[in-house]
């Protein structure tokens, strides 16, 4: 069987890409730092990671290397006495930006080629008209925030007020993005999808990546938190990403993950909404029982990014860092001739970074199966040469980027 498995660890970003500087993130390095962290045991958390940073099944397949070729060292806890086990590149982005959308259509083989609409960081950071007449046109009395913030710390500071007031938290970031969060139970779910529909017809001229429903639930004794119920209303992709090669070619595809709201469920196949990083492995694994001969699984690992980027949380990031490691003897074990693994991501989000926004940054590639060779593809100009492979891999033509190797 020709088969694809396409693993996005959501922020796992590896070094400044050349452009950082543009974006206020020169010297970020997401895994670097991390590690750093841990050895120096600045990042020690009593039940939640101590000591260095340990990833063994990484290292032996090359990310260390990886990591050499984007920032010119190998983070501590990933060096490899042997040849990587592998095929491993670094790459950079052409796509303008650090967001989710962004890196995943260019990964796809589609980089953006027009600017997202970023919100200011001002108070208030949305127009006023816009406000108006989303509020009337969502049936709503307001919002509360109207301002760059944290997703969770937000939740402190207009929780309560939502709750008695009916008028939901609508807040942005450095990304392309409008959120709106809303208490489950007093506002209703459905509710705020509805309304998250509302905002997106509204911000499509503007050109906003992103509309994202955050639900939550609690009051403010027990304190509030968010659910898995997260759904994301993303512009519509362009048309020539793998997924729609595949689509076109009848090939069978399963999106695990926000995959299929990243790509606003085009060409997204069989839609699979594991809720956390051990949920999203397990589909995975089972995805290696269930892909069709010539099919694709793209998937995306978001707890990296949501739990412990944007929250800057270095031992938690450490933590779940290890358990995907440690999980890859299994995956590998699943392979079967024909096979192609790519683990990559989107961006960074450093969480030594200021702020609680990602980092533009090179992203890791690497690539095996049973007949995939091994070794470096040095420093990639574009994501998409990642498309590029699997297309090659699987038999579609895409036009953007080159594949990893010859």
């Amino acid at each position: 069987m020709t088969r694809a498995f396409l693993l996005v660890l959501d922020s796992v970003g590896i070094g400044a890409a050349p452009d950082a500087a543009r974006y206020g993130d020169e010297g970020s390095n997401t895994v670097g730092h991390i590690a750093k962290a841990c050895a120096s045991g600045d990042a020690d958390v009593s039940g939640v990671h101590t000591g260095p940073l340990l990833l063994p099944n990484l290292a032996r397949l090359g990310l260390g290397e990886a990591c050499r070729l984007a920032s010119g060292h190998i983070p501590a806890g990933l060096q490899s006495n042997a040849t990587a086990d592998a095929f491993y590149a670094c790459a950079a982005e052409l796509s303008a930006g650090k967001d989710t959308p962004s890196g995943h259509w260019e990964i796809a083989g589609a980089p953006v080629e027009e600017d997202w609409h970023y919100f200011p960081d001002s108070h208030p950071a949305f127009p006023l008209d816009l406000m108006e007449r989303f509020c009337e046109e969502a049936g709503i009395p307001g919002t509360l925030g109207n301002c760059h913030a944290s997703g969770t710390a937000i939740l402190l500071i207009h929780g309560e007020e939502h709750r008695h007031s009916g008028k939901p938290i609508c807040y942005t970031s450095a990304d392309s993005v409008f959120q709106i969060a809303a208490h489950e139970q007093s506002f209703g779910l459905e509710r705020l999808y509805e309304i998250c529909t509302v905002a997106r017809k509204l911000l499509d001229p503007l050109r906003v990546g992103r509309i994202i429903a955050r639900p939550f639930v609690g009051d403010a004794n027990s304190g509030y938190s968010r659910t898995g119920n997260r759904r994301d209303y993303t512009m519509p992709p362009p048309p020539n990403t793998i997924l729609a090669k595949a689509a076109r070619a009848g090939r069978d595809v399963i999106s695990v993950g926000k995959i299929a709201d990243i790509f606003a469920h085009c060409d997204t196949g069989r839609a699979v909404h594991a809720f956390g990083n051990a949920a999203t492995m397990n589909s995975v694994l089972e995805s290696f029982n269930t892909l069709d001969d010539g099919g694709l699984a793209f998937v995306n690992f978001n707890d990296f990014d949501t739990l412990f980027g944007h929250r800057r949380d270095v031992a938690g990031y450490a933590a779940a860092l290890e358990a995907f490691d440690a999980a890859l003897p299994e995956l590998y074990a699943r392979q079967t001739p024909g096979d192609l693994v790519i683990i990559t991501a989107d961006h960074g989000c450093d969480p030594t970074w200021r702020g609680t926004d990602h980092t533009r940054e090179h992203i890791p590639i690497i690539a095996f199966g049973p007949h995939i060779p091994k070794g470096s593809g040095g420093v990639r100009n574009t994501f998409a040469d990642i498309g590029a492979t699997i297309a090659r891999h699987l038999g579609l033509g895409l036009e953007t980027g080159r594949p990893l190797w010859t």
